[in-house]
C-alpha cells in the first residue's frame, strides 16, 4: 500500500471514530429498529480503499470474499450475487439446466415450500413455470415439520425449497435425508440464518444448494448482495453460467484464454473455434456483485461469530423477560438447534383480551419497531391467487400468523437497556406486571 493511500485510510478511520453515533438511549425517543447493520471503521476503510483502486465491477475482492465465505461454511463453491433474491432465483433456476439431463426440473414439476414465508423463496418456483406445493408451519418454531413435507410428496415432486425462519432452522437434517430417499433436490434459503446450527452443523450445508442475503437487515451486510453456495461442483458451474449472462466460458471477465481452449470449441450449430467467451449454454442473467460489496463482505465476515453471540444473547434476554406474559405465545428453538436469531417472534393468542394490532400500535408509539412475519399466508396474496399451486393439509397456523404474529429485533446494536425497555413495554401492555402484583 502506498504511503498516500495509507495516510488517507488513517484519516478515514479517524473520521469514523469522530462521527460514529454515541447518542444516549432515551426510552420512547430513540428508535429501536427491528433490524440494523453493524458497520465499523474496518468496513468504512475497506469501502474507501476499494473505491480508491476504482474496483467498480466484480473482481479480486469479490472472488476473495466468495472463497472466504465458502471456507467459513465448509463448502466448495460460493458465487456472490447482487441480492439474496437473485441468489434464490439462481439456485432454483440451476435445477432446470439441460446439463442435469433427466434430473432437470421442467415446467409443471412441483417444489415443496411453506405458505408462511417471504415471496422470494417462492417466486423462483413460479418464474420457472414450476408448481409450488404449500405446507403449513408449527406455531412454536414457525417452521414446517418433516411429516408435513413427507405428506406433500407427489408423483411430480422434484425439489424442496424452504427458508430457516428468522434464523431458527427447520429440521434440515431430517429433511435432507427425506430428500435423498426420494431423489429430490433440496435448497436451503439460509438468508436469515447464517451461523445457525442444527445437530451441531451449520445451516446452509445440508442442501444441494443454499442461499444467503447480505441486505442490511441480515447477519452480514454488503449493502445489497447475496450468494449461492454448494458442495456440488457441477451445480456450481451451472450457477456461475446463469449468473454471468448464461455464457459457457468459465474465464473471469477480463481474462483471455486462461483455459488455453478459447478457440477450440464446437457447440450448438456454431462453427468450430467460435470464441468461447461468446458461447451461451443457458438463458441467463447478469446478477453479479461488485468489488465494493466483496470488500465489505470480507470485513463483515470477520465479525460473524461476534454478531452471532450478540443475537443469541439478545434473544435469550427477551425470551426470559417475556416468559409468562399473558396472552402471548413465545417462540422455541427447533429441537437440536442453536439458532443465530434474526428476530424475536411473538404471536398474540386468538383468545387474548387484546389484539396483535393493539400491541404493535402500542410498541410503535414507544419507538419500538415491529415487523409482520413477512407475507403471512402467501396463498392469500393477490400475486398468487391465480397461479397454479397445490396445498397439502390445512394452512391453519399460516392463517394465525397472518392475523396475530409479529417480531421485534435482536440485532447486535440493541443494548441490554434497550431490550429491557422492550420487555417492559410488552409486559405493561399485556398487563403482566399488574397480574403478578395481584397474585
Amino acid at each position: 500500500m502506498s504511503g498516500g493511500k495509507a495516510l488517507l485510510l488513517e484519516h478515514v478511520r479517524k473520521y469514523h471514530r469522530e462521527t460514529a453515533s454515541t447518542q444516549e438511549f432515551v426510552p420512547g425517543v430513540t428508535p429501536l429498529l427491528p433490524a440494523g447493520a453493524v458497520l465499523d471503521e474496518d468496513d468504512r476503510a475497506a469501502l474507501v480503499e476499494t473505491a480508491l483502486d476504482l474496483r467498480i465491477t466484480s473482481g479480486v475482492k469479490t472472488r476473495k470474499f466468495e472463497s472466504a465465505l465458502a471456507r467459513a461454511l465448509g463448502l466448495r463453491k460460493a458465487h456472490m450475487t447482487n441480492s439474496g433474491s437473485s441468489a434464490n432465483l439462481l439456485a432454483l433456476t440451476a435445477l432446470t439446466s439441460p446439463h442435469l439431463e433427466d434430473r432437470r426440473l421442467v415446467p409443471g414439476d412441483e417444489v415443496i415450500t411453506v405458505a408462511a414465508g417471504f415471496p422470494t423463496t417462492v417466486n423462483p418456483i413460479v418464474q420457472n413455470g414450476l408448481v409450488p406445493v404449500f405446507v403449513d408451519i408449527d406455531l412454536a418454531t414457525y417452521n414446517t415439520t418433516l411429516d408435513r413435507i413427507e405428506a406433500a410428496i407427489g408423483p411430480r415432486t422434484r425439489a424442496i425449497m424452504i427458508a430457516h425462519t428468522l434464523g431458527n432452522p427447520f429440521p434440515v437434517a431430517e429433511v435432507a435425508r427425506l430428500a435423498a430417499e426420494h431423489e429430490l433436490f433440496l435448497i436451503e434459503d439460509n438468508c436469515d440464518a447464517v451461523g445457525s446450527l442444527h445437530q451441531g452443523r451449520l445451516t446452509g450445508t445440508f442442501g444441494d444448494l443454499s442461499t444467503v442475503s447480505f441486505y442490511p437487515a441480515h447477519h452480514l451486510t454488503t449493502g445489497e448482495g447475496g450468494c449461492v453456495l454448494t458442495g456440488n461442483l457441477a451445480l456450481a458451474r451451472i450457477v456461475e453460467s446463469l449468473r454471468d449472462w448464461g455464457r459457457d466460458c468459465w474465464c473471469e471477465p477480463g481474462e483471455d484464454d486462461k483455459c488455453l481452449k478459447r478457440f477450440q470449441h464446437q457447440m450448438g450449430t456454431l462453427p468450430y473455434g467460435y470464441d468461447h467467451k461468446y458461447i451461451f449454454s443457458h438463458v441467463g442473467y447478469n446478477l453479479k456483485a461488485t468489488d465494493l460489496q466483496g470488500a465489505l463482505g470480507l470485513t463483515q465476515l470477520a465479525k460473524l461469530d461476534d454478531f452471532g453471540r450478540a443475537r443469541r444473547a439478545n434473544w435469550q434476554r427477551l425470551r426470559a423477560g417475556l416468559e409468562g406474559t399473558p396472552g402471548l405465545l413465545l417462540p422455541e428453538a427447533t429441537e437440536g438447534s442453536d439458532p443465530s436469531w434474526f428476530g424475536f417472534v411473538i404471536t398474540v393468542r386468538p383468545d387474548a383480551p387484546f389484539t396483535r394490532k393493539g400491541l404493535t400500535d402500542f410498541l410503535e408509539a414507544r419507538r419500538i419497531g415491529t415487523r409482520r412475519l413477512f407475507a403471512g399466508n402467501l396463498t392469500r396474496h393477490p400475486a398468487y391467487l391465480d397461479r397454479p399451486h397445490r396445498v397439502v393439509g390445512d394452512l391453519t397456523n399460516s392463517d394465525i400468523v397472518t392475523e396475530h404474529t409479529f417480531w421485534i429485533g435482536v440485532h447486535p446494536l440493541l443494548t441490554p437497556e434497550m431490550l429491557d425497555y422492550m420487555i417492559g413495554s410488552v409486559r405493561e401492555f399485556c398487563g403482566a406486571d399488574r397480574l403478578r402484583q395481584a397474585s
